[in-house]
């Protein structure tokens, strides 16, 4: 019996495969860090670093917090199952300057956006402990540790990774010209107006979902031929 193409020793089922998974990791992704973004903007002030503490003594708000950061590393390993996928496809036909920064930004955007979660919780943590009054020098610090974190590295490495990202699909046409444009634009938005327009990080998973969702249906409707 034949095996199935999911199991061909030459590879021929991953090859069929890699699209649909690069453009569901894409969208998996793309949800779970806009929905965790969303829950962490509406119930911490834009600079939580300025403020006097008061979303850590309120239990609403730490439950929403708290269920954000149960996201974040779900998001971070959809997205490195999305770099994989997509890597997967382009194939030997990358080039190898642009997959460097391809993949270092990406794995540096994981790891800034993992840093910031991990500060997050250590807040909320500690604003838990028996004799914490939030509000403090230790929450100041905190607070303006964990957004830079997130808004100034995470969304500065995620703008790179879609400059790179973008300029490897235009070169082998994978993506088309409105996505390359698209890209563009986010990247700009995130190196230069996350830091003062609140709500703007969320132009990367926007971008992302419509990536995943183009390379989900162009793959399903051109799958690559057998070799």
């Amino acid at each position: 019996m034949e095996p199935r193409p999911e199991t061909r020793p030459d590879g021929r089922g991953r090859a069929l495969r890699t699209p649909r998974a690069a453009g569901t990791a894409g969208i998996v992704f793309a949800l779970l860090l806009a929905a965790a973004m969303v829950m962490i903007r509406l119930a911490i002030p834009s600079e939580p670093g300025t403020g006097s503490g008061e979303w850590l003594t309120d239990p609403s708000r730490r439950r929403t917090v708290r269920a954000a950061l149960e996201l974040v590393p779900f998001a971070g390993i959809s997205f490195l199952w999305f770099m994989g996928a997509v890597r997967s496809r382009i194939g030997d036909a990358e080039d190898k300057f642009l997959a460097t920064v391809f993949l270092g930004s990406g794995l540096v955007f994981v790891a800034t956006l993992f840093g910031a979660a991990a500060a997050a919780g250590s807040l909320l943590a500690t604003a838990g402990s028996s004799g914490a009054e939030p509000g403090g020098q230790l929450w100041v610090f905190g607070g303006h540790f964990t957004y830079g974190l997130l808004t100034t590295y995470a969304m500065r490495m995620a703008a790179v990774f879609i400059f790179s990202t973008s300029a490897i699909g235009h070169r082998l046409g994978v993506l088309p010209r409105p996505l390359t444009v698209l890209g563009a634009l986010t990247g700009l938005t995130l190196l230069f107006v996350t830091n003062s327009v609140a709500w703007s990080e969320l132009v990367f998973p926007l971008w992302a979902l419509g990536v995943g969702l183009h390379i989900l249906v162009v793959g399903a409707a051109s799958p690559p031929a057998r070799r």
